[in-house]
């Protein structure tokens, strides 16, 4: 199974640092009282409490945002925005592969919820930017929107008595893909089975579909599962070639074959 980069290089703000490390709002007119400090470095004013499910601190999470630098007391440069290519980002929380403000400003906010954080160059890209759009020892700004909090379904069918699948494990899985139409398996796409042959990949390590990643955290060897998969956690709206069309929902039967080491 191969890895699609769903994310726009455009996406700068949020995703393409993986490593990355009370005030006023010109354009709303929100004062330095309004802002809450969740910790020193970042802030937060809500301008809409969402009403859907709560995000969690380790949730995947499909967001709308618009990020600006912060300079002087008001919005400077806007340097991106998914609203502007209307297409909203799915990302991984509380697993360092955001932005710090990110990671802890972002927990808490409901489904429909707007809020704009308020990120100190420590809880952003520190010292160094993100050049060219971002320069070193920035403060920014950004509004995020919660859109959805994507889940796989994951269905048992075989419990395994092995060892416990933890995020960095090398492991092994057989699987065959179809695609999801109306509650039902439609058309086939791909199978180690028909091959014979498992697919091995690194856990947590982006190497698979973010679905994929969720789905085999936690799950113990010998396990066999049936796994629904949105669209937001699969392929998303560019799809994969031919054989997966934009926004598909996947259904995956697995069976976690193998952990390396365990």
């Amino acid at each position: 199974m191969r890895k699609v980069i769903l994310l726009p290089l455009a996406a700068l703000a949020v995703f393409s640092l993986l490593t990355a490390a009370g005030c006023q709002n010109s354009d709303s007119g929100k004062s330095a009282a309004t802002f809450t400090e969740i910790m020193p470095g970042l802030s937060y004013v809500d301008s809409v409490v969402g009403t859907g499910p709560e995000v969690q601190l380790d949730d995947m999470v499909t967001v709308h945002y618009t990020g600006w630098l912060y300079v002087d007391g008001k919005k400077g440069e806007k340097f991106d925005s998914s609203l502007d290519r209307n297409e909203p980002l799915t990302i991984p929380l509380g697993r360092s592969l955001v932005i710090q403000g990110w990671d802890k400003g972002v927990p808490g906010m409901r489904v429909g919820g707007m809020r704009t954080l308020l990120i100190s160059p420590e809880m952003g890209y520190g010292e160094q930017g993100h050049p060219p759009v971002i320069p070193g020892n920035s403060t920014l700004i950004f509004d995020v929107e919660v859109v959805d909090i994507p889940k796989v379904e994951v269905q048992v069918s075989q419990e395994g008595d092995g060892p416990t699948a933890e995020l960095g494990d090398q492991i092994s899985v057989h699987y065959t893909g179809y695609l999801w139409e109306d509650g039902q398996t439609g058309e086939k796409f791909d199978s180690s089975v028909d091959r014979g042959q498992p697919y091995s990949f690194t856990l947590g390590a982006g190497m698979v579909i973010r679905g994929w990643d969720k789905a085999f955290e936690g799950m113990k060897k010998g396990t066999k599962a049936r796994l629904i998969i949105p669209a937001d956690l699969a392929y998303g709206s560019r799809g994969y070639g031919k054989a997966i069309p934009p926004n598909a929902t996947l259904c995956f039967d697995v069976e976690l074959v193998d952990i390396a080491g365990k």
